[in-house]
This record gives structure tokens, sequence and C-alpha cells, in this order.
């Protein structure tokens, strides 16, 4: 290794094997999206890999999802919509938290600290029938536009973003910050000329657990969006009928909902693993 260290074979191994617990389902998943429905019910999909010329190939899945009555593309944008401000807000929040809980004194700091890392633990679920009237008819009346969905995931997703985000910031040089004091900066200087610079890994690494969860949500979308603007998650669900219609769509539209949250994971994967592990190991 680059530190002269000797690469361990049981490490190799075991990363080989993982790789192809994740690879193997996912190929399957592409081969079948290109088979027809009853080549597909008829055999497995490697028997398709062994024996190209004899299996039935289409692009008629594909062609059925974006063009068919499925409609995934404005499924598709609807979940970018959706996905994009739902990350966007609460790592903005949660970082100015978490920069209040890392360098700022107040009374009661520790408990509120306490009690956020203490909201993480509670299931969502529990909270969507209380939810429902709030933000239904009866309350503020913006259940089934995008604000509402915007609120939740945002309301979900800032205990974890707060403690990830505060203990990546405690890991920080605090001379730095002291300086910056001495020269008379203020906090909002301060966090944005040097905090949020030097905090690049840990928001990136939130920002592509963030992004992943919301797009790959169903129950959130399902709940408090209307069919109108539903998410391609939801339309991707509603494919497979009550008796197996529109199976041979399901396959091809699984592999295209994957590809958006494979580039953003590919795209800023060199920070994640920094920012989770620094993150982690100072609270």
């Amino acid at each position: 290794m680059a530190d002269g260290r000797r690469r361990s074979p049981v490490a190799i191994i075991t990363m080989v094997l993982l790789a192809l617990l994740w690879t193997v389902p996912t190929l399957g998943l592409l081969v079948t999206s290109f088979r027809t429905r009853e080549d597909a019910a008829a055999t497995g999909w490697w028997d398709a890999l062994l024996h190209p010329i004899e299996s039935s190939w289409t692009f008629a899945n594909y062609e059925g999802v974006f063009t068919g009555t499925a409609d995934m593309g404005s499924g598709f944008v609807n979940s970018i919509l959706v996905a994009i401000p739902a990350t966007v807000i609460p790592i903005m929040f949660a970082a100015f938290a978490a920069y209040a809980f890392a360098f700022m004194d107040f009374r009661f700091k520790d408990l509120f600290f306490i009690a956020i890392v203490a909201v993480m633990v509670v299931p969502i679920q529990v909270a969507f029938s209380p939810l429902l009237d709030i933000l239904g008819p009866r309350g503020l009346g913006i259940s089934g536009e995008y604000i509402a969905v915007w609120l939740l995931h945002t309301g979900f997703g800032m205990p974890l973003a707060i403690y990830v985000l505060r203990n990546y910031m405690a890991t920080l040089p605090k001379t730095v910050i002291e300086s910056a004091k001495i020269d008379g900066a203020s906090h909002y200087q301060t966090f944005w000329r040097l905090i949020v610079p030097m905090s690049v890994p840990a928001l990136a690494a939130f920002a592509i657990l963030q992004f992943i969860w919301v797009w790959n949500d169903l129950l959130i979308a399902k709940l408090f969006l209307s069919q109108d603007n539903t998410t391609v998650i939801v339309q991707l669900q509603q494919l497979l009928g009550t008796q197996g219609q529109g199976q041979e769509l399901l396959t091809a539209g699984a592999f295209v909902s994957m590809v958006l949250p494979m580039l953003v994971f590919f795209t800023m994967q060199r920070f994640f693993v920094r920012g989770l592990t620094a993150g982690a190991v100072k609270g």
C-alpha cells in the first residue's frame, strides 16, 4: 500500500465478494429490462447472457416507460424538483446549527444537542398522522404540493445532518477561528469564509445520503404528493398492478430511476468517506 503496509488477502477477498453482491443484481436488472415479458418468465437473466442469439431482446420496455401509460418522464422531473430542494434546505439550516453548537456558547447548548440526537431514534412513521392534519385541508392546506414534502424531508433530515456536521466542525482547528475573532470577523464571516470551505467533505457526504434518501422515498411522496406531481418511485410502484400487469416495465423503470442517484454518488464519492469518518471520531 502507499503507506508501506502489506495488503490483506482477507480484505481483498471480502471487498470483491461485496462488490459482486451489489453488482450482480444490478446486472440482472439491466439484462431483464431488455427482454420481453415471455422470455423473462421462461428463463433466468443469466441464460440471456449465455445464449444471446436465442434470446429475445427489445427496447419496448423503455419505450413503454417514457411514452406509454406510465409516463415516467414527468415523474423523473418531479423527483428532481423534490430531491434538490429537500437536499439543499436541510443542509443549509443544519450547517448553521452545527456551527452554533461547535463554536458558540449559549444556555442549554448540551441539552439541545442531546435532544436533537434523541430525535433520531423516533420513527418518522409516528409523525405522519398529525402531519397529515397540519398540512392538510384542516391545517395549512399545502398537502399535495412540493413545499409540503420539502418541509417534511427538512425536518426528518436535519437531526442527522446537525449531528454529523457538528462532529466534523469540532475537529477543525480552533486556532483558525480564534484568529478570525482577533481580526474582527463576525460569526457570519467566519462561517462563510472559513467553516464552509473547510467543511466541504462533510457537506458533500451528507448531501449524497440525503439526496439518495429523498430520491428513493416512497412513503412521504405517496402520502403528501398528488397524482399530478408524484415522483418516479411512486410511479414505479404503481407500474406493477394487482395481477402482475406491467411487470415487463418494472425492470426498465427501476433501472431508469437508478441512473441519477448513481451519477450523484460517483461524482461526489471522493468526499463521502472523508466526511463521514472525520465526523465520527470526535464528539
